[in-house]
């Protein structure tokens, strides 16, 4: 776990607001959700036997005995919210919602124990036209966050008989070649063989790529919908790799799967993952209820930008209030606070804890701004402030107390 420092904020603050600004165009609604749910929810949801609820997660005891853990994901508190609060009676919903998630893993580049997701979920609406809405979403996001290097992967895991029947003939094919499994594997082989596809041992390549392909094992209903999703994204312009062995970590996947992965991360190189899962909501106590959402990894995310993607300009101050004597202190707060009702857009510090002319110049010199207004006792007595550029050349000039906001403006 790590903080996030103040110079690391204003890009995190951009990111954030771009994505917002985006699911806000397509009729969004934000969501809060805890931090801390109790543990069978995870449990119900995301499978037993998976690696996130047998090693990750964050499960404690509390006052009363309850067994409570730190959210891993954001889909299972989003759709128990939801049927809560009866947001699912007759009515569909399109939500998203932002914050920390937990899980103990091993951590990397863009990876921490304590990471960021920003989550979107789709409730009530069963056909592919939504699936192909939240993969233009997640276009449209990487477009305004300027990211490119990002490969769209899909698959589709048909529906729950077809992969239990789908399992057996993983199972016996698996099996047949028990003595090339890892150990990890065999474990996998009972309790969710079709994780063993997603295994990231090179070792095990070439068995996994001759391993029956659910693709083959679908009904009618599921190929349908596999294929007009292909289609619509084809007609949008969109780049994709269809990659059978793309299965997501968790058990209520069903139907459409997608991954956005770069190479410029490393191993871990999916940025945003989401998919299909219609039958979580009976699953959580719920009417049945189609569904269908992506989450966002924030960490991810702005390791690309870093990595080389466009960095956004970000804010500065516009000016730094250099305040010498008790009475140019007094009025210059009181500068500033007019200064900001009249310009909200202004970013303006006042100087703080006394000292020099000199000593003061200099902080405001290390803060950023772009002007230094000064302000002393023969400033007061003249009704002006001396405004003098920081980052560019330019003599100090004398602007009278009204006209400062717009002449910081202009620039």
């Amino acid at each position: 776990m790590r903080d996030i420092l103040p110079d690391q904020t204003p890009l995190w603050q951009w990111v954030e607001a771009r994505i917002h600004n985006v699911l806000e165009r397509y009729g969004y609604d934000e969501i809060r959700l805890p931090i801390v749910e109790v543990t069978e929810l995870f449990k119900r949801s995301i499978g037993e036997v998976t690696d996130i609820v047998e090693k990750e997660m964050y499960t404690f005891t509390d006052r009363n005995g309850d067994s409570l853990t730190l959210r891993p994901e954001g889909t299972a508190g989003c759709v128990r919210a939801a049927i809560e609060h009866g947001l699912l009676h007759n009515q569909t919903q399109r939500l998203w919602y932002k914050g920390p998630m937990f899980r103990h893993e091993r951590p990397q580049k863009g990876r921490y124990r304590q990471f960021h997701q920003i989550g979107v979920e789709a409730f009530g609406l069963p056909g592919p036209d939504i699936d192909i809405e939240l993969i233009l979403i997640t276009r449209r996001l990487w477009r305004a966050l300027g990211l490119d290097g990002l490969e769209l992967q899909i698959n589709t895991l048909g529906t729950a008989d077809e992969r239990r029947a789908y399992r057996e003939v993983l199972v016996d094919y698996f099996r047949a070649h028990e003595e090339r499994l890892d150990a990890d594997s065999r474990r996998r082989l009972e309790s969710n063989p079709l994780r063993i596809l997603d295994t990231k041992n090179p070792e095990m390549r070439a068995l996994v790529d001759n391993a029956p392909s659910l693709l083959e094992h679908l009904g009618e209903a599921s190929r349908t919908h596999f294929q007009t999703l292909c289609e619509a994204l084809d007609r949008h312009g969109v780049d994709y790799v269809i990659n059978p062995r793309l299965v997501r970590g968790l058990d209520y996947y069903a139907l459409t799967v997608f991954e956005w992965v770069t190479d410029r991360l490393g191993a871990q190189g999916t940025v945003c993952a989401g998919g299909r899962y219609d039958g979580l909501v009976a699953q959580l106590g719920g009417r049945p209820t189609p569904a269908v959402g992506f989450a966002i990894g924030m960490e991810r995310t702005l390791a690309m930008l870093e990595e080389g993607g466009t960095r956004p300009k970000l804010p500065a101050l516009d000016a730094y209030l250099i305040m010498v004597g008790g009475a140019a202190e007094a009025k210059g707060m009181e500068l500033a606070e007019t200064l900001r009702d009249t310009a909200p857009a202004l970013r303006i510090q006042c100087h703080c804890g006394g000292g020099s002319f000199k000593s003061q110049f200099k902080k405001a010199d290390r803060s950023g701004a772009r002007y230094a207004i000064v302000l002393g006792e023969d400033e007061l007595e003249r009704g002006v402030a001396g405004i003098k550029p920081l980052r560019e050349k330019g003599e100090q000039q004398d602007v009278p107390f009204e006209a400062i906001a717009a002449f910081l403006a202009r620039e």
